[in-house]
């Protein structure tokens, strides 16, 4: 029976538990074990997991590290669990997420259900059309720098369940595997990767953050999504002062302003008057700035609105100069259309939602790459760039839903 363990855990949750593991795939951990390999001794691998969690004796094993590429110039590191731990992560997220989720605040969107970027960016949007400054901070490697006193002095006052705080501790407490093999162990943080870790950070934020701001500046209007904030002020006054104040409540917390990229925005539009040096910034792979709109009329006026950032931009073209596909001619158009509609159709629900034309522009190369593997394909249009254009602008009137991104464009070519 369940209750002849020293922790009532029900072996229903962790069977949940793994089937919402299951469904997020994910790659393996230090063990190498996949959840396809998992999966061959299921039921024995879950008696085993679900008997150390009741009887107390599960301790997580070292988290694989894996740097991924975060721009240019540097990387994001991220913990990868293996099955067994992600499994027993979800089990605890599973416990713990009715008691915190109603604690949040209702400005706060990252990884919470029924909530998404796109939300948090559309009223970002129209915040910034009602206040004329924004201050745009950024936190210096926040998941790596989490203080766990504090992390787990602020969830003992949400819950007293002992075995989600005794698991939690030893989840912080994992060494790190780094790629070379050997063991880190760690002082503070929470790594990225971690199934726990967006629910821990979306706590110690509510507690240093959030919660503050309601307290102390309830007439200031902001948007969280996990570690990206962004504030909206009445003057520049006032962002400066938030800015500071910010910075001394933030290093109570054992957190750090990142010096350079916390900045202090104006929403210059066409009823905003004055020149000031920073007049955009990024939230959420979206850029914030001046743009040309139409209203309801068709008048075109100056709005202080979200496309997608240069940066993402720059990124999907990357990727699609990635692909080679203009030397993919053993293939056939609707293979190729097959084969990129995954990330096409990601990229144009993420970044087509406000100012498509700006995706439209950084998902021209597609088209461009297109053109070269036709002149490669076809000897008749070799020599003749022109008529490969007009040729793929005839297959888009014939199928314009063959590629994802031709939903959101104006004519190829025009």
């Amino acid at each position: 029976m369940d209750n002849a363990k020293p922790f009532c855990i029900a072996k229903r949750d962790v069977w949940d538990a793994y089937k919402r593991v299951r469904a997020n795939h994910g790659a393996a951990g230090v063990d190498g074990q996949s959840i396809e390999q998992f999966e061959e001794d299921r039921e024995n691998n879950l008696y085993r997991l679900w008997n150390r969690l009741c009887s107390g004796s599960y301790f997580p094993p070292p988290v694989r590290r894996v740097d991924i590429p975060k721009d240019e110039k540097s990387t994001r590191p991220l913990g990868i669990p293996t099955v067994c731990d992600r499994i027993a992560q979800t089990v605890a997220t599973r416990y713990l997420e009715p008691i915190l989720e109603p604690l949040f605040h209702g400005d706060s969107y990252g990884y919470r259900p029924g909530r998404s970027a796109h939300q948090a960016l559309s009223v970002a949007r129209q915040r910034c059309w009602r206040y004329d400054w924004v201050l745009d901070l950024d936190l210096k490697s926040f998941f790596e720098t989490i203080d766990w006193e504090l992390l787990l002095r602020v969830l003992r006052r949400h819950t007293d369940c002992t075995w989600v705080l005794l698991y939690v501790e030893r989840w912080l407490r994992a060494p790190v595997c780094m790629p070379d093999g050997t063991l880190a162990e760690r002082k503070q943080g929470t790594p990225q990767g971690a199934v726990m870790s967006p629910l821990l950070a979306n706590l110690f934020l509510h507690a240093a953050f959030d919660r503050w701001m309601a307290v102390q500046h309830p007439d200031i209007p902001f948007e969280r999504y996990a570690d990206d904030i962004i504030c909206h002020c009445k003057s520049e006054e006032q962002a400066r002062a938030l800015k500071d104040a910010l910075a001394q409540r933030f290093a109570q917390w054992h957190l750090e302003l990142h010096p350079h990229k916390t900045t202090i925005v104006y929403g210059k539009d066409a009823n905003r008057r004055g020149r000031y040096p920073e007049q955009r910034f990024d939230f959420l792979g979206y850029t914030f700035r001046p743009r040309s709109s139409k209203n309801a009329t068709g008048k075109v006026f100056v709005s202080f609105a979200p496309a997608v950032s240069e940066k993402a931009a720059k990124a999907i073209r990357q990727s699609m100069r990635r692909w080679q596909l203009h030397q993919r001619n053993d293939l056939a158009l609707e293979e190729i259309a097959r084969w990129t509609h995954p990330l096409l159709r990601g990229w144009v629900g993420y970044y087509g939602r406000f100012h498509a034309s700006a995706l439209r522009r950084a998902l021209r190369t597609l088209d461009d790459f297109l053109v070269r593997w036709a002149q490669r394909k076809y000897t008749r249009l070799r020599a003749h760039k022109g008529r490969a254009w007009h040729w793929l602008w005839r297959v888009r009137a014939r199928h314009p839903d063959l590629f994802a991104h031709w939903a959101l464009a104006s004519p190829v070519g025009r």
